[in-house]
């Protein structure tokens, strides 16, 4: 049996260096992180191609703020957001991201399947061909494609990973990062904008989850702000909700956590998770819509919390590593 120390698994007893359980978590926030830039990216494109409407340096401004990068005195445009956020080497650009991934994976390869690290290098090696493409065929070629390599190297890890410590690891990562994105997504519709016009659709929401024809099928029915807002939000069932990716972390969290205290739950990062899972979990979709922004802004103060606690209590660093920062 696993050793605890303070009510938690210790990675070393358990068969797992502390150093590879971070390694394992980052690489599980930095995939996911890659994938929900690039869908984010792609909407936003769409609307300022779109809607003619929209203020290019505003959406673009706002864009900035909901990814958490201070936006330059000067005039925002696409290309600039693209440079930033899609080709850049920084940890919040879809290239960064995959970049940390692969470094990350490379530091924790006696623990990851073969697949998995040639899947992950192969990827990385052919970015800068997609890069050319994408400067040839726009960039939804190239967000098509992020999304196709991460949906492949996910179903690698599900695959060909057993169940293990890493792998709750890995999963606590993916899931923490999949709220946290999903409500940024979910951001997108406050850009500014007068009622109607400079926002995106909750059709194109929906399709940048690749949630649409799930939530035909859940709904049959129009598509309207309530049900789109409980499906992303409070959906039981889809994989890329904002509570099924907290109950995920939460499972994992109690399993890496074992044992219950006499009172209450002791360590921060199960706190805060149950808490806004079950504020989710009994407001109505009315009650989110009316409060949507706050209620999305806290979904990301939670992540960032937790992602903190989880790099303290088993990682032993002197602080975590913030959301802008990528892993090491």
């Amino acid at each position: 049996m696993a050793t605890q120390i303070g009510g938690t698994v210790d990675p070393n007893r358990a068969g797992l260096l502390r150093r590879i359980a971070e390694s394992v978590f980052w690489i599980g926030r930095n995939l996911e992180r890659a994938d929900a830039t690039a869908r984010i990216l792609d909407v936003h494109l769409q609307l300022v191609l779109e809607d003619p409407w929209v203020e290019e340096d505003t959406a673009c401004r706002s864009l900035l703020s909901i990814m958490g990068i201070q936006a330059p005195d000067d005039p925002v445009s696409s290309t600039m957001v693209l440079d930033r956020l899609a080709y850049s080497s920084e940890p919040t650009a879809i290239r960064g991201s995959l970049m940390t991934a692969r470094e990350n994976a490379r530091g924790a390869r006696e623990i990851l399947s073969s697949e998995f690290w040639s899947a992950i290098n192969s990827t990385w090696l052919a970015m800068p061909e997609a890069r050319r493409m994408a400067e040839r065929l726009g960039p939804h070629v190239y967000f098509t494609w992020i999304r196709e390599q991460t949906s492949t190297l996910a179903g690698v890890v599900d695959l060909t990973i057993s169940r293990d410590t890493a792998w709750r690891f890995l999963t606590l990562g993916r899931s923490l990062e999949r709220a946290d994105m999903t409500a940024r997504l979910l951001l997108t519709r406050a850009l500014p904008g007068a009622p109607g016009r400079g926002r995106p659709s909750w059709s194109a929401l929906l399709r940048s989850c690749g949630a649409y024809e799930a939530f035909l099928r859940t709904y049959r029915g129009d598509l309207d702000e309530a049900a789109a807002v409980e499906f992303l939000l409070l959906d039981r069932l889809f994989p890329r909700s904002v509570f099924f990716a907290l109950s995920a972390a939460e499972g994992c969290l109690n399993e890496l956590t074992p044992g219950r205290a006499r009172a209450g739950v002791p360590d921060l990062a199960r706190r805060r998770l149950g808490r806004a899972r079950t504020q989710l979990e009994f407001r109505s979709p009315e009650d989110l819509l009316g409060d949507l922004p706050t209620v999305l802004v806290d979904l990301e103060r939670t992540c960032s919390e937790v992602s903190e606690a989880v790099t303290l209590t088993f990682f032993e660093a002197s602080h975590a590593k913030a959301w802008a920062q990528g892993g090491a």
